[in-house]
């Protein structure tokens, strides 16, 4: 059962695209994608809000994310997040294993 979370940051005056620039830069997003069971972690722009950043993120099972969820990772988001006063708008979608 894979786990896709899609989040959405929106702020104002470019910070929500400044932050994605800095998880990046700062190598928190390598680090996320390194984690054992992470399957995607990429960032995508809507074209028709300039505000806005989502997050497409995706693990291989909900213990995956659980600890993620439990790792410094996620206070150093959380203080990115803040620096940059943003909101957030978050999406779930579990896609279970079809049997024949």
């Amino acid at each position: 059962m894979c786990l896709t979370i899609n989040i959405y940051y929106t702020g104002k005056n470019g910070s929500a695209r400044a932050f994605a620039k800095e998880m990046v830069e700062s190598g928190l997003v390598e680090r996320i994608r390194n984690e054992e069971g992470n399957l995607k972690y990429e960032y995508f722009f809507p074209m028709d809000d300039e505000e806005t950043v989502l997050l497409i993120d995706r693990w291989k099972n909900e213990d995956a994310i659980e600890k993620h969820h439990k790792t410094e990772m996620m206070s150093e988001i959380a203080k990115l997040r803040d620096k940059y006063n943003l909101h957030m708008r978050v999406e779930q979608f579990v896609e279970k294993n079809k049997h024949k």
